[in-house]
């Protein structure tokens, strides 16, 4: 087997874990994991081999983006307070501790490459937390910090890393200087994020095709990431800065086909992109077999302390960081989201798997300094992070439902419903005020007045049904009953409809795009229906 069939191999795997996960209530990051491990350990499967220089800008630019596009700059800054001591003060404490650790235990290693180890094993994958949590029917505020925390965590975890790997490299350490990289890297990704995404934004209006302007998306994150790397900053929160700038401004309200399609092809992309970076974290145990060949002992040692450090630090952080949350929370009385409980505080500290990024950056060591001589202790370093994210993400993403169960942390139902009927309202309420505009201003029939009225009435009941009394429901149900059917009846009539293009397809003398045009008008019916 070649390095291509293995890729091949690793998509087809990210696709089958998805509903295997499902049917055994495991998250498919997890089953990938164990997937790539199964595949090191057959012999005719050949080790990884990709350039640490590509690692980076292959894999964190789409799961960012794809990340991203499930939140908002607005939630993030409601929820800068919680997302701070998780995302930017955990992880330069977690640093600070596997440093200190791994300088006392790993031989032959630096404290500069000692910091990159710390700052590659302490963010914790949102891919991984977003995945596990939201098959468990967590409330939407863990999920909501969980997913802040992984963004975010990144990006201060990835700068430390560089330049803790440019001290180590170079053989030089300066804490001012260290301090403006990190400031300047700060300033420049913002500027280029919210650059290109104001750039972005005007093409896509000029394209204006749907198919163009997703093509485009994909192309953004990889381009906000690199460009800022070249301009010395940090690419990760170039592409969440695009991301978010996009979100919040991209977006056409009636570019219906559009948004679902764009929605459906980065979720294709999300899984096969995330299925292979946990599928390369599993295939990493042949290089972690053979750092550990012939010190099994020495090396397990090693790894169980790093990792009982990092397990460790973040709960005795989160336990008075989530104190202290809710207290800043009561007497500031903001809107943002903290765990209300040690419950949920026990299972935000066991979420904290990692992943993706940590492996992506521990293969992306250099593997020389300067001086020609090799990264100190790298493949110790390789072997500790294998460590660290087989512990968190397949101990803890096994154990984490049956810890979820046992301390009762359940999603807040009452509340999503009523938000959810809240929205219904407003959006009955919006409808109807455009539709007496129209009446103002056109001379509709009364028959065709009520009708958009009660269409407007059931578009709410449909999406929040509580909002209507048990007297109208019944009414309504019945109306619903025969508007399924109506479209029950009008579905088979177009797939009738459909077959039948289809088949003149293969006739002589039909001309193929005809039939593709004629098919995708059919199809937008369908979907508007």
């Amino acid at each position: 087997m070649d390095q291509l069939a293995l890729l091949f191999v690793l998509l087809f795997g990210a696709l089958v874990t998805v509903p295997l996960g499902d049917r055994l209530g495991l998250p498919s990051p997890v089953l990938m994991t164990l997937g790539g491990i199964a595949l090191a350990l057959l012999p005719f499967v050949p080790n990884v081999d990709i350039p640490p220089e590509f690692i980076l800008p292959l894999v964190l630019p789409p799961l960012l983006y794809a990340s991203a596009q499930r939140t908002s700059w607005r939630q993030f800054a409601a929820n800068r307070r919680p997302i701070f001591l998780l995302a930017v003060a955990l992880v330069f404490v977690t640093t600070a501790a596997v440093a200190a650790v791994a300088e006392a235990v790993v031989p032959g290693v630096s404290l500069a490459a000692a910091v990159a180890l710390g700052a590659l094993v302490a963010p914790p994958d949102p891919v991984a937390a977003t995945a596990v949590a939201g098959s468990l029917g967590l409330p939407r505020r863990l999920v909501s910090i969980l997913e802040g925390e992984g963004l975010f965590n990144d990006v201060t975890a990835i700068v430390l890393y560089h330049v803790a790997i440019g001290a180590a490299v170079s053989g030089h350490f300066s804490p001012s200087r260290a301090v403006a990289e990190l400031v300047l890297s700060a300033v420049v990704a913002l500027a280029v994020g919210l650059a290109l995404g104001w750039a972005a934004k005007k093409l896509m209006d000029v394209l204006g095709d749907a198919t163009l302007q997703i093509g485009l998306t994909l192309l953004v994150p990889f381009v906000a990431y690199v460009l800022a790397e070249e301009l010395k900053g940090s690419g990760v929160l170039a592409v969440l800065t695009t991301a978010l700038f996009l979100a919040e401004y991209a977006t056409d309200a009636d570019d219906v086909l559009g948004r679902l399609a764009g929605h459906t092809f980065w979720e294709i992309i999300d899984t096969l992109v995330t299925g292979v970076a946990f599928g390369l974290v599993g295939l990493e145990l042949h290089n972690a077999i053979a750092t550990a060949t012939g010190r099994w002992g020495e090396m397990l040692g090693i790894g169980g302390m790093i990792v009982g450090a990092v397990v460790g630090v973040r709960l005795l952080w989160l336990l008075p960081a989530a104190w202290l949350a809710k207290k800043l929370h009561k007497i500031r009385d903001v809107d943002e989201d903290i765990p209300v409980s040690w419950r949920e505080t026990v299972v935000m500290w066991w979420s904290g798997m990692r992943g993706v990024a940590s492996v992506a950056l521990a293969l992306a060591i250099p593997l020389k300094t300067d001086d020609g001589s090799p990264f100190p202790a790298r493949d110790e370093i390789l072997f500790i992070a294998f460590a660290v994210i087989i512990c968190t993400l397949v101990v803890q993403g096994m154990t984490l439902p049956l810890l979820v169960k046992r301390l009762g942390v359940r999603a807040d139902s009452d509340a999503s419903r009523e938000l959810e009927r809240a929205l219904a309202i407003r959006a009955t309420k919006a409808a109807k005020h455009r539709l007496w505009e129209i009446v103002d201003e056109e001379d509709l029939p009364e028959d065709m007045m009520e009708m958009l009225g009660r269409r407007a009435y059931d578009m709410a009941a449909r999406i929040s049904p509580d909002m209507i009394d048990e007297e109208r429901r019944e009414a309504q149900a019945q109306r619903v009953q025969r508007i399924r059917a109506m479209h029950r009846i009008e579905n088979e009539m177009l797939s009738a409809a459909r077959r039948e293009v289809l088949a003149a397809r293969s006739e002589p003398g039909i001309d193929p795009e005809a039939v593709d045009r004629v098919l995708r008008h059919l199809d937008v019916r369908s979907l508007r229906g």
